[in-house]
């Protein structure tokens, strides 16, 4: 799994995650979401899903994590391009009623 941060504007941040979000790819991705969580310079963070082809307890868990430390911190956080199973996963568990899901603005 890699991670990248995309800087798109001072109010944005996009987290593009390419591989599989599960327990290996989430102990991974932890030191950069604390990273991005310590890092107050963007209030908008968006995680692109676009090429996780698979997402398991583990990466609910890392993305519940974020989500709530940044809402701590009075940032927002949405989901972006989540299909596939990541997307039923997201759905069965309802998170888009906490986290905003494939919403982009434009």
């Amino acid at each position: 799994m890699e991670l990248r941060k995309i800087e798109t504007n001072n109010e944005l941040l996009t987290l593009v995650i390419d591989g599989n979000l599960d327990a290996d790819g989430s102990r991974s991705a932890q030191p950069h979401l604390d990273e991005i969580i310590s890092d107050l310079s963007h209030p908008e963070v968006e995680i692109d899903l676009a090429r996780v082809g698979f997402l398991d307890s583990s990466g609910v868990g890392a993305i519940v994590y974020l989500y709530k430390r940044l809402v701590e911190r009075r940032r927002n956080m949405r989901i972006e391009n989540a299909t596939g199973q990541p997307l039923e996963i997201i759905n069965l568990l309802r998170i888009d009623q906490a986290i905003p899901v494939n919403s982009q603005k434009h």
